[in-house]
């Protein structure tokens, strides 16, 4: 008897968004979140395409410029790890706005710098705060949307990336002769102000309400994003999901550790191939000839090519799963960059480059999608913050190594296949880590 009441009286949170519509404040939450992450992009890029500006301004050799490039990404391999403590143990709303109006204060603050040493140690400290954006952004919108719509979103909610990469290249290429590189990182830090919108438009996630005991909070979020069609009543919220229906065996130590370990190396890799390719790509670029403008010409394209990839990648996660959709995305990004390298003429380059960019942001997206789902909610911010870290350890090391090759002269095409070979090891790993397409959060 004791038995059957509880099954009465409890209802898991998972439950319950499995069987909710997809309604107008999901999307209101999603596009919240979706700005932070262009924010994110925006912000992590829009240093490179006015490095040259800085590397004259301030007298910066080369390699120097290459280790400021890496300098937000010091910052975030330390501050990733804090956040995921922070996001799991006091709220994902609080890391959001937190984060995004850290980053503003002393991204702000960096485009004042008298000097090279005041500039790297505030983008050090911009890259800190900025962490908790990209540590929080993903799993949080995972834990408010419906689960047969979940992988299909989220996807799309990384194609903010492209977006944040033509605001990036738009700010630079427009503003950069008429405010300079000052100009342009404040302009950029200005982006910090979205807190407000995400306080406004974004509840509490359920689960992670459910975990602290706020019963009352999580009913009000399911309420609201349900627009009430979901009628908890009496019952009392739990985060138990029910029996096989789980996104992996976290009891098994094992195997946790297996997926943990995997995790770690596949988002290093990812993070190596991709963000050691963009850093350099103006640089790369003009061994092919192009100018400076061609080249944010070729790189605005490149962005334009990644929409039709993440479209593509949301839409075939549903039926094929995750798993199956990043290992296809990733070999068709390694062909891509292969066409790339060897280029013989700039047709080719571009064709390589749309490989390139619709292949392996489609990857990305299910990447980002795949990555929360693994974690259960009390260790979902954890799991996501050491894969996060793991990406800020390659994108703080690529740029210098890759600036090394550059300055020796080692050449287009043998650069190129360096970086791209990271994406080999990251389609391996990926092998080990187990499927969760449509499966129910813990």
């Amino acid at each position: 008897m004791e038995s059957d009441a509880r099954t009465v009286t409890e209802v898991s949170v998972g439950t319950l968004f499995a069987d909710m519509p997809l309604t107008r404040q999901h999307l209101k939450a999603g596009f919240a979140l979706f700005f932070a992450f262009i924010i994110e992009a925006w912000e992590m890029l829009v240093l490179s395409y006015v490095s040259p500006a800085i590397k004259s301004g301030l007298s910066v050799s080369t390699s120097g410029i290459g280790l400021l490039m890496s300098a937000m990404f010091f910052g975030m391999i330390p501050g990733a790890l804090l956040w995921g403590l922070y996001v799991d143990r006091i709220g994902r709303k609080s890391a959001c706005m937190i984060s995004l109006a850290g980053y503003g204060v002393f991204s702000a603050a960096s485009a004042f710098s008298p000097d090279y040493g005041m500039l790297w140690a505030l983008r050090f400290v911009s890259g800190f705060a900025l962490a908790g954006i990209l540590v929080t952004v993903f799993l949080y919108f995972e834990e408010l949307v419906p689960t047969r719509y979940r992988g299909r979103a989220t996807v799309f909610l990384a194609a903010g990336w492209p977006f944040g990469t033509w605001i990036a290249v738009a700010v630079a290429a427009g503003l950069l002769d008429v405010i300079g590189w000052r100009g342009v990182i404040f302009v950029s830090s200005l982006s910090g102000l979205w807190a407000l919108v995400v306080w406004k438009w974004v509840p509490e996630s359920p689960y992670m309400a459910v975990r602290r005991g706020d019963q009352a909070r999580a009913r009000a979020a399911l309420a609201w994003l349900s627009r009430g069609a979901v009628d908890v009543g009496d019952r009392r919220l739990t985060l138990a999901a029910p029996e096989g229906t789980t996104t992996a065996n976290v009891a098994d130590r094992r195997r946790t550790v297996v997926v943990t370990v995997a995790q770690i190396v596949i988002n290093f890799s990812l993070s190596w191939g991709y963000w050691g390719l963009q850093t350099w790509l103006p640089g790369l670029l003009a061994e092919r000839g192009l100018s400076l403008p061609g080249s944010f010409a070729f790189i605005a394209l490149s962005a334009l090519f990644m929409i039709p990839g993440y479209a593509a990648a949301a839409y075939l996660t549903a039926r094929i799963g995750r798993k199956g959709v990043f290992l296809l995305f990733v070999f068709m990004g390694v062909i891509g960059g292969m066409t790339f390298a060897y280029a013989g003429s700039l047709t080719w380059l571009y064709v390589g480059n749309f490989l390139m960019s619709f292949f392996a942001q489609g990857a990305w997206g299910v990447w980002d999608t795949w990555l929360g789902e693994i974690y259960p909610t009390k260790t979902r911010g954890k799991g996501y913050s050491v894969g996060i870290s793991a990406q800020r350890v390659a994108n703080a090391v690529a740029p210098g190594m890759i600036g090394f090759l550059v300055a020796t002269a080692v050449g287009f095409t043998p650069t190129v296949v360096f970086i791209e070979s990271f994406f080999v090891v990251a389609l391996l790993l990926a092998i080990a880590l187990p499927e969760t397409e449509g499966r129910q959060l813990e």
